[in-house]
């Protein structure tokens, strides 16, 4: 029983495994932030693009 405590706490000052975390929240928060901008441009960008292939195909 005793080496499973010093394993637990072995994992417990283990800092490796936050820094993995932290790579992966900040992934997510970016991956969020450019959904949000892309939506935010898509009406945008659908106008400008139909007006291109509009001229292109007359």
């Amino acid at each position: 029983m005793t080496k499973v405590l010093k394993n637990i706490k072995a994992f417990l000052k283990d800092e490796e495994g936050l820094t993995v975390v932290e790579y992966v929240v900040g992934a997510g928060l970016l991956v969020l932030g450019l959904a949000g901008i892309f939506d935010a441009f898509s009406s945008i960008l659908e106008t400008q693009l139909s007006g291109v292939f509009n001229q292109s195909s007359s």
